[in-house]
């Protein structure tokens, strides 16, 4: 399944994620695919559910990995070799982000991974960080709570309000990614600057 860009939404696989804060990559992916015309199936030898759709004539690879969030280098790593994809600007891992502001949206390629266990195993299992990020805030965890148990939440009504319309831009950025470059989509979709963001 020839593929120029692999495009990957982290999450955790069961029901009772469905609706996190850890999930927000995985809706991106569905909200591809959906526009697309993609249906998600699952490639049980590379531990994902794929699609494959055209976006302004690009061929893009959508996955939702099956591993669970922690463990998302194994899948990815299976499915760029199926692609036969060996450059990591070929990949966009879109992912919840603890250091954004609930519905902030940023694009990213390469750089510091911010202690997301799921960027940590790509980058182990891949050998490299040089992948392009699309980042969906979800805030920083309320008083002395943990970040994991903030992200493996579901959102109130307000932010699952404000998420709901990052993912919608995050699968925007996905489409200007694929047709136009990251470039293209980091002046797009990094204006919004009003604290600092040293990631």
């Amino acid at each position: 399944m020839p593929a120029d860009l692999l495009v990957v939404g982290l999450g955790n696989p069961d029901d009772e994620y469905g609706g996190t804060r850890h999930n927000v990559g995985e809706e991106t992916i569905a909200v591809v695919a959906g526009r697309h015309g993609g249906g998600l199936k699952r490639a049980s030898k590379h531990k994902s559910l794929t699609a494959q759709v055209d976006i302004g004539g690009v061929a893009v690879a959508l996955a939702f990995p099956q591993t669970y969030y922690n463990e998302s280098g194994q899948a990815v790593a299976s499915l760029l070799r199926w692609l036969d994809i060996d450059d990591p600007a070929q990949l966009v891992v879109v992912h919840d982000e603890l250091d954004l502001p609930p519905g902030r949206l940023k694009v990213k390629v390469g750089g510091g991974l911010a202690g997301n266990n799921g960027l940590k195993s790509i980058k182990s299992h891949l050998h490299t960080d040089g992948f392009v990020r699309v980042r969906i805030g979800v805030g920083k965890p309320p008083g002395r709570m943990e970040g994991a148990d903030h992200v493996l939440r579901r959102p109130g009504k307000a932010e699952r309000t404000e998420l709901d319309v990052a993912i919608q831009q995050a699968a925007d950025a996905v489409e200007v990614i694929a047709t136009a470059g990251p470039d293209r989509a980091m002046e797009r979709f990094n204006q919004r600057d009003s604290e600092a963001d040293p990631l």
